[in-house]
Parts: structure tokens; C-alpha cells; sequence
């Protein structure tokens, strides 16, 4: 057994099993209380290793800068002390919701006199693969943890300092509690074969989470012999319907692209019912914001300094101050786009017309769907979830954001008087 970051992937990863796999049977034993208590003070370990792990992240920032990564994807990266308190009082905020693990799904009585009952338990051991955000490294292990599940991660090579920091911390917390080190380990190679190894490991691993990017999460679902649970990107839609207010149409629109234009939950795409009345002025509005927009040929035609969209403008998450923007022929037009170009993630309308609404709500495929709201609300806290793994975009297991129940499945359980089957 080893963990020597020189051994091959495939050894490597399947000794981070072993121990992950008798880390979860003692994680499994804990309860609410124990658990919680670890995650206070891995929290607490945050806290007291902020100076560290700036200095880290810091290191990161100028290796990924000198490397030319987008804005964006430094905005992803950066962390500081504002950023490091609100991880910590996130991992906080998950040791202070409900246990899922021995939650009673359902009961029933059978006629015999047997009592069954679907009661929640802990998945096992889970792998959890991202790119670029460090705080990934404190939210997934705190979900697992407080879930009962031991995680083996892996992060991108351009946050392996900070990554490695914010491990470093957090398990000082747990050892201090009295658990295991083993409950959360982060794979010491940046080496992409170990992405493979940890696809591989059926058996070993229970459940793989992709966060990244398109290609990450391809390469992920096209290889893997794990289940996983997909985190696809977010291609998301506002549709302002002709009955919207054009006062709250332009603050949900502005606030879902530019609060922050490098999370999934950002608008990249603008739908406008032909019949809207203030067409122009909701564009100007989101270009006086600092947007770049590329429209359709209508609204280049209607507003100036629009640039004409191509084809795949509507298939791109740009995660940057860029919207496409589109006239559509009324909801069934918005409803129609979405199904073409959406990614199943979080698409909103805005609209005064509430049986339009409801239409929109229901045809609409997304795991978030939204009436009257930003799509920047697409985040497992907003959802008084706390720290959420991913936004699940599939249909299986668990959609929406996923935190603490979705890390979870369940068995079972039957109590009898004796009844044997004639």
C-alpha cells in the first residue's frame, strides 16, 4: 500500500481506495454529533491557516496568469481572506443542517405484519475530479464527510498549491476531532492518468463527480466504469415574455449575467418575446453593464454596437462579460431555443402572465427551472442546501444542486415477528 506520488496511477489510486474504503466504514459509524464537531473544526483550521493558504493561491495566480488563463478562469481561482472566511463559514453552514444519513424515506406495513422502511445511508467512497476552483476542495469534503462518505480528490493542476493548502488544513481539523485523515485525501499527482486510474476503479470507488469543463466532463462519462454524476456546463437562458415588468426584466437580466460571469449559474443567453415591448432598451441596458452582446439579426438591427451571432454563439458558455441574444416567436419560440441549444442546467422567465409562466415551468427541461428570478440563484446555499458538490444536469440519482441527500442513497430495512414466507 502507498501513497507516494511517484508510484504508478493505477497502484496509487487503488491503495487511496483501500484506505478511503476503512475510512468510510468509521465515517459511517459516526454520528450527527461527531460529525459536525469535525467539520467545526476543520472550519476552525481554515481559519488559522488563511495566512498559508493565500500565500499558496498566490503562487497559483502568477503560474496561471503567466500561462494566459482567461479572466474568468482567474476570477475562479483567486482566493483571499474575504473568500477563505465565507469556505469556512460554508463548511460551518454544513455541519449545522440535518443529518441525512438514517433518515426514514418511507414506511409501510404489510399485511403479514413486517415493517419496511427506506432509510438513507452513505454512498461509500466517492471521487470527485475538478478544474480551477479551489473551494471545491473544502465544499466536496465537507459534503462527504457530514454524508458519511470518505472522497478521494482530484484537482486541476493550475490550483495545486492551493488545493494541497486547504487539504492540509481541513484534515488538521479532522485529526484534531478524532477522524481519520484517510475521510478526505487529495491524489499528490497532477499527472492526468490518474483521472483514468480513478475511472477505472470499480469496485473501489463508489461514485465519481466531475466539475469542470465540456471536455473534462466528456472525458469522463465516455471512460468511466464508476457511476458518476454529471456536472455539465451552463448554457442558461433568461426569456423575458411581453408581459414582463421592464423595470425587474432589466435588474434579473443585468444580475444574472454580471454579478458574476464566471459561475454556472450566469446567463449566457438572452431570449426576448418579439412582442417586448422595451426590446432596446433591456439590451442597452445589459451593454451599459459592461456586456458584449451578439445578436440575432433582429436585435442587431433594433440596438447599436451589437455584433451578429453565429451559430454556435448559441451553444457556448462564455463565462465572461459576452451574452447572445435572440427575438423569439413568444414562450413556445423561448421554450423551442432552450430545447435546442440548453444544457439542461437553469433557465429562467420573467413574465407578469402567470399561466405563461407556469407553461414555461413545466415544458422547460432544466434541473433549475425559474420565474421571476436570476439564474444566479443556481447555487446549493441560496438553496439553504449549504455548500453544494455541482449542479447535477442528468435525470438519474439527483438533479439540481447537489449536497448533502444527494451524496446519499439508501437500503431497505425490514422488522419482523417471526413471518417466514409459505
Amino acid at each position: 500500500m502507498t501513497t507516494d506520488p511517484s508510484a504508478p496511477p493505477d497502484v496509487l489510486i487503488a491503495a487511496m481506495a483501500r484506505r478511503a474504503r476503512a475510512a468510510s466504514r468509521m465515517l459511517a459509524g459516526l454520528s450527527s454529533a461527531q460529525k459536525a464537531a469535525a467539520l467545526r473544526a476543520a472550519a476552525s483550521a481554515m481559519r488559522a491557516g488563511t495566512g498559508a493558504i493565500c500565500a499558496a493561491n498566490a503562487d497559483d495566480m502568477a503560474a496561471a496568469s503567466a500561462a494566459g488563463l482567461s479572466s474568468a478562469m482567474l476570477d475562479r481561482l483567486r482566493l483571499d481572506a474575504e473568500r477563505l472566511a465565507g469556505m469556512a463559514d460554508g463548511i460551518e453552514a454544513v455541519a449545522a443542517l440535518p443529518d441525512p444519513v438514517g433518515q426514514v424515506i418511507d414506511s409501510r406495513d404489510r399485511p403479514n405484519g413486517l415493517n419496511l422502511a427506506r432509510v438513507r445511508v452513505p454512498i461509500g467512497v466517492i471521487g470527485i475530479i475538478y478544474e480551477s476552483r479551489p473551494n471545491v476542495t473544502a465544499d466536496a469534503a465537507a459534503l462527504c464527510v457530514m454524508a458519511g462518505n470518505a472522497a478521494i480528490l482530484r484537482g486541476g493542476s493550475e490550483a495545486v498549491a492551493s488545493n494541497r493548502a486547504i487539504h492540509a488544513a481541513f484534515v488538521r481539523g479532522l485529526i484534531e476531532a478524532g477522524v481519520t485523515a484517510d475521510a478526505v485525501q487529495l491524489v499528490p499527482m497532477t499527472d492526468r492518468a490518474a483521472v483514468g486510474a480513478m475511472l477505472a476503479a470499480e469496485g473501489a470507488i463508489d461514485l465519481v463527480i466531475p466539475r469542470g469543463g465540456k471536455s473534462l466532463v466528456a472525458r469522463v462519462q465516455a471512460e468511466a466504469r464508476v457511476p458518476v454524476l454529471a456536472h455539465l456546463d451552463g448554457i442558461n437562458h433568461v426569456y423575458v415574455d411581453a408581459s414582463a415588468d421592464a423595470a425587474m426584466a432589466e435588474a434579473i437580466v443585468v444580475n444574472a449575467k454580471m454579478r458574476r460571469t464566471g459561475v454556472c449559474g450566469a446567463m449566457e443567453t438572452l431570449l426576448i418575446d418579439r412582442d417586448y415591448p422595451d426590446t432596446v432598451a433591456l439590451v442597452e441596458r445589459l451593454m451599459a453593464a459592461g456586456c458584449a452582446v451578439r445578436g440575432d439579426a433582429t436585435v442587431r438591427a433594433r440596438v447599436s454596437g451589437v455584433t451578429l451571432a453565429d451559430d454556435a454563439d448559441w451553444d457556448t458558455e462564455y463565462l465572461d462579460a459576452i451574452a447572445s441574444v435572440a427575438v423569439v416567436g413568444g414562450v413556445e419560440g423561448a421554450i423551442a431555443h432552450i430545447a435546442r441549444h440548453g444544457s439542461h442546467h437553469t433557465d429562467a422567465i420573467v413574465a407578469a402572465d402567470a399561466i405563461v409562466a407556469d407553461r414555461f415551468l413545466a415544458a422547460v427541461d432544466s434541473a433549475i427551472v425559474l420565474w421571476n428570478a436570476s439564474t444566479q440563484f443556481a447555487d446549493g446555499g441560496e438553496f439553504g442546501l449549504g455548500a453544494e458538490i455541482g449542479i447535477a444536469t442528468g435525470r438519474l440519482h439527483a438533479r439540481g444542486p447537489v449536497a448533502l441527500e444527494g451524496l446519499t442513497t439508501y437500503k431497505w430495512v425490514g422488522r419482523g415477528t417471526g413471518q417466514v414466507r409459505g
